[in-house]
Parts: structure tokens; sequence; C-alpha cells
């Protein structure tokens, strides 16, 4: 019994596979592109019409035109060829700087930074503050969430990612020193 199983089921297997590879079972080219001839279509006599010519069927009254439809007379122009009339006024758009700057802090805290799983976190700060820490790598803004380092030396624990996106150090860096802005 279990011989003619285990055939059996080695032999589905290899239909299915053989079924699921079309490049095995079908064409290997693509077929040529052909214009369909007259002769692929035929009139078609809908139940609805019963037979009768659709020629003779009534345009709905005015009633249910809508304001902006389309006739087949209608005459289409190109947008953007007829100059702006003389009587509109110019708009006068005034000149933006491309630069932004950030509000003084109300004061700045410099030491040292470790990283810390769970987010951003600082002793001296209530949570919900915002600050930008700034390190050799740049500099990041982010907001207080928790109270934290334990160690009088660090002013703030930050979260992984964080940390090595400012620190410009390796991966066996645990701190750095850091100036932290309080705003």
């Amino acid at each position: 019994m279990r011989p003619s199983r285990t055939v059996a089921i080695a032999a589905l297997t290899a239909a299915l596979a053989l079924g699921s590879l079309p490049g095995l079972a079908g064409s290997r080219e693509p077929s040529l592109d052909q214009q369909p001839t007259a002769d692929a279509f035929r009139e078609v006599i809908l139940a609805a019409t019963g037979g009768r010519s659709t020629t003779s069927i009534v345009a709905p009254d005015s009633a249910y035109a809508s304001a902006g439809r389309l006739a087949p007379s209608s005459v289409y122009a190109e947008p953007g060829v007829a100059a702006a009339p003389a009587d509109r006024l110019a708009a006068a758009i005034p000149a933006v700087p491309v630069a932004w700057s950030w509000k003084p802090p109300r004061y700045k805290i410099s030491g040292t930074a470790t990283f810390y799983d769970n987010g951003t976190t600082a002793m001296r700060l209530p949570r919900g503050t915002i600050i930008v820490i700034c390190a050799a790598g740049g500099c990041i803004d982010r907001v207080v969430n928790d109270y934290g380092p334990q160690m009088p030396s660090r002013v703030v624990d930050m979260y992984r990612p964080d940390f090595f996106a400012i620190c410009r150090c390796g991966w066996w860096t645990g701190t750095m020193l850091v100036t932290v802005s309080v705003y």
C-alpha cells in the first residue's frame, strides 16, 4: 500500500509542477500582433429593443441636459493661448528667504550622552520638553519622554538610532559629548 501511495504522490507533484510552469507547458515566444478582421464582429440583437431599430430612439428633453455638457457641434479652445484681460490685477508674491533658523533656546546643557532603547530621557528636564541635541555628526530635535539618566555626569540618554545618527563613531562607542539646547 505504501509504495503505490508514494508513487501517486510523486506523480501528482510532478503534474502540479508542470502545470505551474508556463515555460515548460506553453509557448516560449510571444504571439504576433494581429489586427482583428471584420469577420470577428457580428451584429448583436438586444432583447430590450425587441428587434426594433435603434435609430428611432428619441433624445431626452432639454430638462435632462446639464449646464456644462458638450454637444457634438461644440468648439474646443486650447488653454493658455489667449492673453489675460487688461483689467485684471497682477498678483504680488513676496520674496521668501530659503533658509530658516531656530528660535533662541532658553538655555544649553553640555555633557555626555549615551543610548537608551526606550526613547529620549533627561534627568534635569520634565517630560514633553523639546530639545535639540548636537554632537560631532550633527543635530537632532527630540521631545523628552522619560525621566533619567541617574548619573550626574550624563545629561541625556538617547534612542539608539538617534545616538548613532549624530555620533560619528563606531558601534562599540557607549558615550559621546553633546550640547543640549532646551526650548
